[in-house]
């Protein structure tokens, strides 16, 4: 343990477990919305904001933070308005952000060598600085994830149905895209702007094969980040290897090792939790009163029986059917 003696070890190590603990945070709604790739493309703008910070001569990760937001708002507002694909926005992101960069730190004698320290991660890199500026981030990330989770789950999963409920969809659209964009700048001295995107989506997938239900994969993905973080950082010191790559073999080993586990999971909640009946007879039922601080759905904890085109769950040793605003009993 004597990497623990050494402080850019400990700046590493704290630097990882935020980015850890932050990218499955908001990878789990990008996930949702099926922006897998958008870690990668918000990557490379944020490229060329280093470029800007190594010509310019400030701080990278500031100018990384800023540059890699703005390119986050103008591809959603792209997307909402319709005048490009997602697909041709995320392509101006690919190869505008990282020319620019590359262009940038060329011009002022920097070249790839500099950048390859932002690209693939850098334990040498962080400062005291940066971290104390990561901690902010990340708190800012924490907080916004968790607290707003009901209302961002329910954008990224049917913007329709948000709209329905009176969601501002927009505005948490927007969130969603700048949230990211720190996501990444947060990550990039630890896994690398090639790589965050990998942090973000894998233990999302790894506890989306573990466990069913949003919030509850939502936290394992976070603790599954956290373990190939902080393991990554410190294999590299003893391997001398790059922490970026190793963080994402780490956690790409952790998805195929899920995937024989899933299956028997899958197969277990099938037989136990899920019984499926086919009356002969309706049954009779009554209206049962409004559950306190509980609502039944598909993790709520409660056996689910499906019952021809709906699904009840059992509860006090009945059979709650959802109905509208209450529940019938039977």
């Amino acid at each position: 343990m004597e990497f623990l003696s050494l402080a850019f070890m400990q700046r590493a190590l704290l630097a990882a477990l935020l980015a850890g603990v932050t990218s499955p945070a908001i990878g789990s709604y990008i996930v949702q919305r099926r922006l897998s790739l958008l870690g990668d493309g918000l990557g490379h703008v944020a490229i060329a904001g280093v470029g800007l910070a190594l010509a310019t001569g400030t701080a990278p990760l500031p100018v990384a933070v800023a540059t890699a937001i703005v390119g986050a708002v103008i591809i959603e507002l792209l997307r909402q308005s319709g005048k490009a694909s997602a697909d041709v926005a995320m392509a101006i992101l690919f190869y505008g952000g990282l020319a620019t960069g590359v262009l940038l730190a060329g011009l002022v004698g920097q070249g790839t060598g500099t950048l390859s320290n932002f690209l693939f991660g850098s334990l040498l890199s962080i400062t005291e600085a940066d971290l104390w500026i990561i901690f902010a981030l990340a708190a800012v990330i924490l907080i916004t994830t968790i607290g707003l989770m009901p209302q961002l789950f329910a954008v990224c999963t049917d913007e329709d149905f948000a709209k329905v409920m009176g969601l501002p969809v927009r505005a948490y659209n927007l969130l969603i895209v700048v949230l990211a964009a720190i996501t990444v700048t947060v990550s990039m001295r630890t896994v690398g702007l090639l790589m965050v995107s990998a942090l973000m989506v894998v233990p999302v997938a790894t506890a989306s094969n573990l466990l069913t239900g949003f919030r509850r994969s939502f936290f394992l993905a976070m603790a599954l980040g956290v373990i190939a973080a902080v393991a990554g950082v410190i294999g590299s010191y003893y391997l001398n290897a790059p922490p970026g790559s190793l963080i994402v073999v780490i956690t790409i080993a952790g998805f195929v090792l899920s995937l024989p586990l899933a299956a028997g999971l899958k197969r277990w909640r099938q037989h136990e939790q899920v019984i499926e009946i086919t009356d002969r007879a309706p049954f009779l039922h009554e209206t049962t009163r409004p559950h306190e601080g509980h609502s039944h759905g598909p993790d709520c904890g409660h056996r689910a029986v499906i019952h021809g085109d709906h699904t009840d769950y059992i509860h006090d040793g009945h059979r709650h059917a959802p109905h509208g605003d209450h529940y019938d009993e039977h």
